[in-house]
């Protein structure tokens, strides 16, 4: 066989332990998280790194399925609303795929979208914010094989993550950037379900309730400018905040 035509795919997911290190209780695991917001993204890295575990980013389907035929994680997180589509259909594609990804979850701002993800094949649901690095453990741990679990007593340690603002920064520039840009409103449903996210992880309930008025005027065929005015200049004075 001719490795340059036939790519061999990497198996992350094999247990590569038995006895985690002291507080790092997914130590050898690799997490793949598909999220386009760097907020969010960040928040899991950093559970990821204080938890033991390596982790990748896709930001996007496309990316995703790239990541997913070179090698295959032991977790995947998959946030429901990516700019190319819907979560899901990546959940679902996971969940039929043989060998399967041992601990595939649902991700998303929106509480509703638990029985989305669950339907798809998910094993669990993250909701954001996700800050909670027992919860976040538990959520993996709790789905993982019983061969992959470690051994011994595990040590819960209930910190809570909060990332950099300068990530915050980074989803608030692509915002500004969509809204200087669209030149229709196309992008309406994706702006709204990305901001609503940011604003649930960086516990913003004006910002939340402006892409939430944002995504029920659009569905009901209203008028946008005013919404629109109003969630430009809410995202110019938190980039002032931050910057």
């Amino acid at each position: 066989m001719d490795d340059r035509t036939h790519p061999i795919t990497r198996d992350d997911a094999a247990p590569l332990w038995r006895a985690a290190l002291p507080g790092r209780p997914l130590t050898g695991l690799t997490v793949l998280v598909v999220e386009d917001s760097r907020l969010a993204s960040e928040a899991v890295r950093l559970l990821c790194l204080r938890s033991g575990a390596r982790i990748r980013r896709a930001d996007s389907l496309r990316s995703a399925g790239r990541h997913m035929a070179a090698y295959r994680p032991a977790v995947v997180i998959v946030d429901l609303g990516l700019p190319d589509g819907n979560g899901a259909e990546l959940i679902r594609a996971a969940a039929a795929a043989s060998p399967r990804v041992p601990v595939l979850l649902g991700m998303s701002g929106d509480p509703d979208n638990e029985a989305v993800a669950m339907a798809a094949g998910a094993d669990g649901f993250l909701a954001k914010p996700v800050e909670s690095l027992a919860a976040f453990q538990h959520a993996i741990l709790s789905n993982l094989p019983p061969e992959a679990r470690p051994t011994g007593l595990r040590l819960v340690v209930d910190d809570t993550i909060i990332p950099d603002s300068g990530a915050l920064r980074d989803d608030l520039v692509h915002v500004a950037e969509v809204l200087a840009t669209a030149e229709s409103t196309d992008c309406i449903d994706y702006i709204a379900r990305f901001l609503a996210g940011v604003a649930r992880s960086s516990h913003d309930p004006r910002l939340e309730d402006a892409a939430t008025a944002l995504a029920r005027d659009h569905s009901a065929g209203r008028a946008l400018a005013a919404d629109l005015a109003r969630i430009s200049g809410l995202v110019q004075d938190r980039l002032a905040a931050v910057s």
